[in-house]
């Protein structure tokens, strides 16, 4: 017997597995590292240690317009330990800075004033000057160019025209970005909806590079980092955290260099081989990442690279947003032959890109190698029409998951959270 507890939005699921039920329990070794340092150690040590850049402060002189680009709700970064430190370092090098912090929201809905109190605290959400991106106001985008892959380039106003461009973020495996972090704080982060579309376009998706822990190689990356050096991105700090979310490490300095180190960091910790399984239960590591149906596909990710074709995944995600999107529910609810949706998507170029096509694409992609059970407090018929079986608890999935086998002793595997693994062959 074997209990196992997956994150549940901001509490757990737990299981006991029969004996011989369970046959691997995918985990990265993070939850092992201890890195005898409290977070804000961390950062003031990689602030004070920059890789392949000056510190800070120095870079703050004589920079009248600073900008910070901080993460949205939907990202666990620890802004509270991170940008107190670095606002202390700009006005340490500037004492007169005008600085904005940015809000990175990419594609997604407007931060409200309770999460911005709740990621950054009222001496910050009160106080500072910030300003949450819009993709879509026309008003306050900038084009800067053109992207490697072709697609015109337009990013927030505010950031495009800052004397200084600094960043905040965290590094975690992502399902076609390769990783998190570094330089998706410009691009998806503050980029105009139309330079996104044309960057996740259904080629790029497609493409065998753009997969988890792949940087080399991939377009999605190439574009990112392209618009985040045309920006002048100075300067991140991007930290690791664990499945409790607490900060294991910490890098600070060039976009690239600094990220590159806080890749290596990670994927030293995260990397796991693949058990092939009937049946794969998987999580979005808990909250925020599964508040919504469209963010629970980047968990999804890590349980197909494991589960066989024409088996189960069990995914476990609150969902308590719902679906995430009205483009991702209706590519997929209003048509129910999935081959035909890929299909046409495969269809369209790289400046014909709509709307939230990426995630329904990958889903569709998941789709079509296994049966999808979802966990969640979302309605069953809502679920069904995303083309996926409902179910509210772990047992129940199970169950379900033997009948759709026809099965009753299929083959288990776990991953208590799904975004943290980087899962080879």
């Amino acid at each position: 017997m074997k209990t196992v507890r997956f994150p549940y939005g901001t509490s757990y699921l737990e299981h006991t597995f029969a004996e011989n039920e369970l046959q691997a329990v995918l985990l990265s070794k993070i939850e092992e590292y201890d890195p005898h340092k409290t977070a804000e150690a961390l950062v003031k040590d990689a602030l004070e240690h920059p890789i392949g850049s000056a510190p800070l402060w120095e870079l703050a002189k004589g920079k009248r317009k600073v900008v910070l680009i901080a993460s949205d709700h939907t990202r666990p970064v620890p802004s509270r330990v991170i940008v107190p430190q670095m606002l202390t370092e700009i006005r340490r090098g500037n004492p007169e800075a005008e600085i904005t912090i940015l809000i990175a929201t990419g594609c997604h809905r407007e931060t409200t004033a309770e999460e911005l109190m709740d990621k950054f605290g009222p001496e910050i959400a009160t106080k500072e000057r910030i300003v949450i991106h819009d993709c879509d106001d026309r008003a306050h985008l900038l084009n800067v160019g053109t992207l490697p892959s072709g697609s015109p380039c337009e990013i927030n106003s505010i950031a495009a025209e800052a004397d200084l461009l600094v960043s905040e973020g965290f590094i975690e495996p992502h399902f076609f970005a390769g990783y998190s972090g570094g330089r998706k704080s410009v691009m998806p982060g503050v980029a105009a909806r139309s330079t996104v579309m044309g960057n996740h376009c259904s080629e790029f998706i497609d493409d065998p590079h753009a997969r988890t822990g792949i940087l080399d190689g991939n377009p999605i990356h190439r574009d990112m980092l392209w618009v985040a050096k045309t920006a002048k991105l100075r300067f991140i700090v991007n930290v690791v955290l664990n499945g409790e979310k607490q900060v294991i490490h910490a890098v600070a300095g060039d976009v690239d260099e600094a990220h590159r180190a806080g890749v290596s960091f990670l994927s030293s910790l995260c990397a796991t081989k693949a058990v092939e399984a009937d049946v794969v239960l998987t999580t979005n590591g808990g909250y925020p990442l599964d508040q919504n149906m469209y963010q629970a596909v980047k968990g999804m990710t890590a349980a197909e690279a494991t589960v066989k074709a024409g088996g189960v995944i069990i995914m476990l995600a609150r969902s308590g947003d719902g679906i995430g999107g009205d483009h991702f529910y209706h590519q997929l609810a209003d048509e129910p032959d999935i081959h035909k949706t890929m299909a046409l998507f495969r269809s369209r170029a790289r400046g014909e890109t709509v709307p939230d096509q990426w995630q329904t694409q990958i889903l569709l992609r998941i789709l079509m190698h296994a049966h999808v059970i979802y966990v969640s407090e979302m309605d069953d018929e809502t679920v069904r029409r995303m083309h996926m079986t409902p179910a509210h608890s772990i047992g129940e999935a199970l169950a379900e998951a033997k009948r759709i086998l026809k099965n009753p002793t299929p083959t288990v595997t776990a991953i208590p959270d799904g975004i943290s693994v980087i899962v080879t062959k």
